[in-house]
């Protein structure tokens, strides 16, 4: 069973922690005084086994700093993250490590390497080289000492925007255009009679999409734009510099250029030539519908120009008029309950998976389901993993997947099981009525099968080191597990086996079903631009060889959304992908999603279902992990190299 978390204290969370290094120091040290007589079971073994230690470390106690409800345990998981992330970083400055290891890849067992024994030792050769091993003490020094301050100022940034907690006060009747499902969820106003937006995904999302009221529509926007900016600016603006003097001691023309070295793309090159295949056609596409948007605006009386607030209001009108799209009552066939057996259904079909509900889930939360994950042929346990799903009070404010113990190979030849976490913030039950989950572009579906998909790829892994395990792979194609998932969302007979009526039970009607699907892709141009938007202002931040007014920078990126650029906002101090690994590759998302196209296409083309194609892809992709370059792998699986052919086919995009 995973670890009680119905016990953890803040002392416990640090206690944890303490325990977690001081057993990966003993390790280490075992690594250490390999040097003279340097082995792969005496060298690199004891790293992988201090590489698990913390990884479960991590999962009993910094992870709380995201889910726990108590202020002062997610306090504790801060300064334990913090901890954690200071002595990973630290490894690879060890002298006496880098001697050991350096001693071992010299002898002659170590030329005879193979397989993911080979890679580990390459990766930590490339680790050490990058933590400036090769140049003198006191660059060395100076180059510990800013990868620590990153990581003080990566914890602080993201702790600013899980705590930061604003949004707008409005009456029922500026509520017009939504719901009354949608207002029961609201908390009250300060002021009587009043309810609270607040900036939390299932309050702000639907806002936008319906709220009538377009000054109020723009006043949360702006909020949400300028999340945590007086905090965060300064803390984005010293981490820049930072990483600018990284890159620079490494003799790296760019932290682009060092960021990207051990992903898939390698140098901002050939991510340059990656959007210069796709943007021309996204742009023309995204001012054409900006257009058409802005004409259903006047039609309203409204005087334009269209604003950033006002695109996914007649965004939604446009899929209501023409696809007869209705969000809620969309989301009255798709209670969380159906739409959870559904998924489970979909996937055990395809990758030979069972799931089964664990009743005693023991979680840091009631509302917190745990779940075995079996192989369906042999009834083996694979993982487990939590589901944490419903928006509270400091709890992480997105949706990801974390790792609490990762999956690998044991000393006695066993297979550690892996646990790990889904965390969302889907639209909570209300009343008598369940949680009912919103489709569409954007929507909650989409969203819980992508995190889901990343869950499959950290349950799946049979890696024999925690290095390459637990999603542990190039990190412009971690992604691409998760965005071929949301294809099975969108496929007609897949939606209507995950719905039913939440009240009579009844299927989901047809038109609706062929509705969602023809609106997938309206505005398809101005959803990718909007990534793109973000892609090319994170690599022009991190391109630049000094100093980037932040303000001018996003503004120009922006020009590729076809609308104006909404002035007094400051949105970098709220996108927390900057400060949380995502540096320089935000582009990531869009090359992943590429990949993923392509690979599901192959599930078009073979059969949807095919637990055939299905097994391949569990095998290549899903079970190798990160032991091999992601380039190999997806060449394993299609049998060719990757193209963009099947994003553009699938998004009505013409072909070169």
């Amino acid at each position: 069973m995973p670890h009680d978390y119905t016990r953890v204290t803040a002392d416990s969370v640090a206690a944890e922690t303490d325990r977690a290094l001081a057993r990966a120091e003993e390790h280490i040290q075992r690594a250490v005084n390999s040097a003279a007589s340097p082995s792969f079971a005496a060298t690199l073994a004891p790293i992988e086994a201090a590489a698990a230690e913390v990884a479960e470390g991590y999962g009993r106690g910094a992870f709380m700093a995201h889910v726990h409800p108590e202020a002062a345990v997610r306090d504790a998981g801060r300064a334990a993250e913090e901890r954690i992330s200071k002595w990973r970083v630290a490894l690879a400055f060890r002298d006496d490590l880098h001697t050991a290891v350096r001693a071992f890849a010299d002898t002659a067992d170590a030329a005879r390497l193979e397989g993911e024994e080979r890679r580990l030792l390459d990766h930590w050769l490339r680790d050490f080289r990058r933590a400036g091993q090769e140049l003198e003490p006191e660059q060395r020094r100076e180059l510990e000492g800013l990868r620590e301050r990153l990581v003080e100022l990566e914890v602080a940034y993201q702790r600013n925007i899980s705590e930061y907690d604003d949004g707008i006060e409005v009456t029922r009747e500026q509520l017009a255009g939504l719901p009354d499902s949608y207002v029961e969820r609201l908390r009250p106003g300060a002021a009587d009679g009043t309810y609270r937006v607040s900036l939390d995904y299932p309050e702000i999302t639907p806002f936008m999409e319906s709220a009538h009221d377009r000054s109020l529509r723009e006043a949360l926007f702006r909020k949400n734009w300028n999340t945590a900016v007086e905090q965060n600016r300064p803390l984005l603006e010293e981490a820049l510099d930072v990483r600018r003097r990284i890159a620079a001691i490494l003799g790296m023309p760019t932290w682009a250029h060092f960021a990207m070295e051990p992903k898939m793309a390698q140098d901002p090159s050939r991510v340059e030539t990656f959007y210069d295949g796709l943007i021309p056609a996204l742009r023309d596409a995204a001012t054409a519908e900006a257009a058409a948007l802005a004409d259903r605006m006047a039609a309203d009386g409204v005087s334009g120009p269209l604003q950033t607030w006002d695109w996914l209001y007649y965004d939604m009108a446009q899929q209501r008029s023409e696809h007869g799209i209705d969000g809620d009552r969309v989301a009255e066939y798709l209670p969380l309950d159906h739409v959870w057996q559904g998924l489970f259904e979909i996937t055990g079909e395809v990758l030979g998976l069972e799931y089964r509900q664990v009743e005693d889930a023991r979680a840091w939360h009631p509302d917190v389901a745990l779940y075995e994950i079996r192989d369906r042929s042999s009834g083996d346990l694979i993982a487990h993993f939590f589901a944490d799903l419903f928006p509270r009070e400091g709890k992480y404010n997105h949706a990801a997947a974390f790792p609490l113990v990762v999956g690998h190979r044991r000393p006695d030849g066993t297979y550690q099981t892996p646990v790990n976490a889904i965390v969302a913030n889907l639209t909570p039950p209300a009343g008598d009525r369940p949680s009912l989950l919103r489709h569409g572009p954007r929507g909650e579906i989409e969203t819980l099968f992508h995190e889901f998909g990343h869950i499959l790829h950290m349950s799946l892994t049979r890696a024999a080191y925690p290095r390459f395990s637990g999603g542990e792979t190039e990190w412009d194609f971690v992604e691409a597990p998760s965005q071929i998932m949301e294809h099975w969302s969108w496929q007609p007979e897949l939606i209507r086996r995950i719905s039913r009526h939440h009240a009579t039970g009844e299927p989901i009607p047809d038109e609706l079903v062929q509705g969602l699907v023809g609106a997938r892709y309206i505005n398809v141009g101005m959803r990718y631009a909007r990534q793109i938007f973000f892609g090319t202002l994170d690599i022009a931040m991190h391109t630049a060889s000094g100093a980037v007014d932040l303000d001018a920078a996003t503004r120009d990126a922006y020009a590729v959304t076809a609308l104006p650029y909404p002035d007094d906002t400051f949105f970098l101090a709220g996108f927390g992908h900057l400060m949380g690994g995502y540096d320089a590759g935000y582009y990531g998302y869009l090359w992943a999603e590429v990949i993923g196209d392509d690979m599901f296409g192959r599930f078009q083309r073979e059969g949807l279902l095919s637990p055939a194609v299905g097994g391949e892809y569990r095998r290549e992709i899903l079970e190798r992990n990160g032991t091999l370059d992601a380039s190999e792998m997806v060449r394993a699986f299609l049998g060719r190299e990757p193209s963009n052919e099947e994003f553009r086919r699938l998004r009505g995009l013409p072909l070169d």
